[in-house]
């Protein structure tokens, strides 16, 4: 069965098609238009375009960057503004005939990355992405948890973990609470917090590379860094326990993560033991795309 996968973006939309085995047989992205009619408009145009392409018909799941409340059927917490408060699953289900699901684009992460990326196999899959915010997405095999409120996964608007006193009310979030999680280990966080200490960085690969060449302020800022992100990840832990972590995101392209937080994770996981494997992603911007169209899992015909 063919799969196909919408990545609904605030500049684009993306289609790709998976042949049963996973393989990709159809991209294309446009931009996304600024209104409801026209978004709906260009995901139907980009479904026939896949299914002309090639000669064959398929399911179809969109990753959105919000969720579609479980309590109004109605999308909410979009950046896409323009979604928000419309029934985009019913509506595209409506228009292409056919059920359409429609998920948190961080969890389409976690479902790519469990069912055939850098977790394949793994039973429950924590999926954090650390950019220019701090997402995050639950796979169980393979299928997206979203929770009774949808909101599952919702890593980075919890307060951070074992906060020092002088990490103690110093940031403020756009959801609206104070030191949130996103604000100190997203890539915004990790610049925000070099700035501050005297550095001068517009990323956290910039900042990793400074580290390389010896800079003593970028090396501060990193165990800073790796530290909180340890704090981030074992509250995680020590709640689901999951199979596996991918990390996404621009910061996860930092290589050093991956060396150095499986030292520190043992410090905050209860027993003071951790065996939990912290990797990078396989399919990287990919995997949103992906996840969507393994909205339907393998096990669907």
């Amino acid at each position: 069965m063919m799969r196909m996968g919408v990545d609904l973006g605030g500049t684009k939309i993306e289609i790709v098609a998976l042949a049963d085995d996973g393989s990709e047989i159809f991209r294309k992205r446009i931009p996304t238009p600024k209104n409801y009619p026209g978004t709906i408009e260009a995901i139907v145009s980009l479904v026939a375009d896949a299914e002309s392409a090639t000669g064959q018909t398929g399911s179809v799941g969109v990753g959105i960057p919000g969720v579609v409340s479980p309590f109004t059927g109605l999308v909410k917490n979009s950046n896409s503004t323009w979604i928000n408060g419309h029934p985009l699953d019913k509506d595209l289900s409506e228009v292409l005939n056919r059920e359409v699901r429609v998920a948190n684009d961080a969890n389409c992460f976690a479902v790519s990355e469990a069912v055939d990326g850098a977790a394949a196999g793994k039973g429950v899959v924590f999926g954090g992405i650390i950019g220019t915010g701090c997402g995050a997405g639950i796979a169980i095999n393979g299928r997206v948890h979203g929770g009774g409120n949808g909101i599952g996964g919702e890593w980075g608007h919890n307060p951070l973990p074992w906060m020092t006193a002088d990490e103690f009310n110093t940031t403020t979030c756009f959801c609206g609470n104070r030191d949130c999680i996103e604000t100190f280990i997203s890539g915004t966080g990790f610049v925000r917090d070099f700035r501050e200490a005297g550095g001068d960085a517009t990323s956290g690969i910039q900042i990793s590379e400074m580290m390389q060449q010896g800079d003593p302020l970028a090396t501060a800022a990193f165990e800073r860094y790796i530290d909180r992100l340890a704090r981030s990840l074992a509250h995680v832990i020590n709640m689901m326990d999951p199979d596996m972590i991918v990390l996404g995101g621009g910061v996860s392209n930092i290589e050093a993560i991956y060396t150095e937080l499986p030292k520190v994770l043992p410090k905050y996981v209860v027993g003071r033991e951790c065996g939990t494997q912290v990797v990078k992603n396989k399919f990287g911007a990919s995997s949103g795309v992906r996840g969507a169209a393994w909205l339907w899992g393998k096990d669907e015909k």
